[in-house]
């Protein structure tokens, strides 16, 4: 099922998207019918456990998927031009200048034998119509505009002589060197202590306001969504289960693996003894139940969970793949 549109024109448009990895055993489905849309200045957070296919799915955008996985079906259309189906050259054009990434460690993006300065401007200069100069103030203006501060001193410094906060600031005004209209950020704050992963999530917010960058934000931590998303989408084995406003997943989540996982953060101010668990962990490639991935865990499954795959389906202002929406009130409740 389509996801709900959004009120304005999508900036990316994610349609059934299916990513295989071939074995020796048979086809390993990694994300399987994944269906999206992301609006210019819109932050998009994809949450899910390790292994829900949150990564994959951005690679997939953004072409740089590890062989020997491969799209095998749905399409990716980026600006109303599909890009999923483009020769190598073609999206190595396009990664970069039209698309940005943002990687969780930023030494496997930066390399340690150049300056920041001569990456920056390497890599405006590959994407932009501009000379030595010109590409050098640019990369300047995008230091000072992530907050490095004395900028003109720090552009000739290795990365090793930035902190890891520094270093995560710099891999972001490289992502936003061409001007890309989208940035797939993966992790960008796992590995940065508390204080800058909140300068880290204002600088987003920023980028996306003022210039009408759209972001597709993969984390596993849903503090970071509460605070960073317009919208959330929720991956479990492969599939996106719930898919909404971010007020409206967090306080009121409908599917129960959202439930579980909304249930497993502490919350400041309430004293619990015990917070909630999911108990057993998400299925293995080769090992994916019938019906819906997540019955084994669920303790609101009946009958048809462990038999018929459920499909998203809108409910109020969210989209939510679970079969306790399909079923009359009566029944929804009734125990396996």
């Amino acid at each position: 099922m389509a996801v709900p549109a959004l009120a304005n024109e999508p900036l990316l448009r994610v349609e059934d998207l299916r990513v295989e990895f071939p074995t020796r055993r048979g086809r390993l489905t990694a994300v399987d019918g994944v269906s999206f849309e992301i609006a210019p200045g819109e932050v998009l957070g994809v949450v899910g456990e390790s292994g829900a296919g949150k990564s994959l799915t951005g690679a997939a955008i953004i072409g740089l998927l590890e062989p020997p996985g491969k799209i095998t079906g749905g399409q990716i259309v980026l600006e109303g031009q599909r890009i999923d189906n483009l020769p190598y050259h073609e999206m190595r054009q396009i990664r970069g200048r039209r698309i940005g990434a943002i990687f969780q460690d930023p030494l496997t993006s930066l390399n340690p034998l150049y300056t920041i300065g001569r990456q920056l401007t390497e890599t405006i200069r590959t994407h932009l119509p501009l000379g030595e100069t010109a590409a050098r103030e640019r990369a300047l203006a995008l230091l000072r505009a992530v907050g490095i501060p004395a900028a003109e001193q720090r552009i000739d410094q290795y990365p090793h002589q930035f902190s890891g906060g520094m270093r995560q600031r710099v891999v972001i005004a490289l992502a936003l060197a061409a001007e890309p209209r989208l940035i797939i950020a993966d992790e960008p704050t796992t590995a940065l202590d508390v204080s800058i992963q909140a300068q880290i999530i204002a600088l987003l917010k920023r980028l996306c306001r003022e210039h009408g960058t759209a972001v597709m934000l993969v984390t596993h931590d849903m503090g970071v969504i509460a605070e960073t998303a317009d919208r959330v989408a929720v991956m479990y084995a492969g599939r996106i289960v719930e898919i909404g406003p971010v007020r409206e997943v967090v306080r009121h989540a409908r599917h129960p693996y959202t439930v579980g996982l909304m249930g497993s953060i502490p919350l400041v101010g309430r004293d619990v003894a015990r917070l909630a668990q999911i108990d057993g962990a998400m299925p293995r490639l080769n090992a994916i139940p019938l019906g819906c991935a997540f019955n084994p865990r669920c303790q609101k499954a009946f009958d048809i969970c462990r038999t018929q795959r459920p499909d998203l389906r809108r409910v109020g202002p969210v989209a939510v793949a679970c079969h306790l929406f399909d079923m009359p009130p009566a029944d929804a409740g009734r125990p396996p």
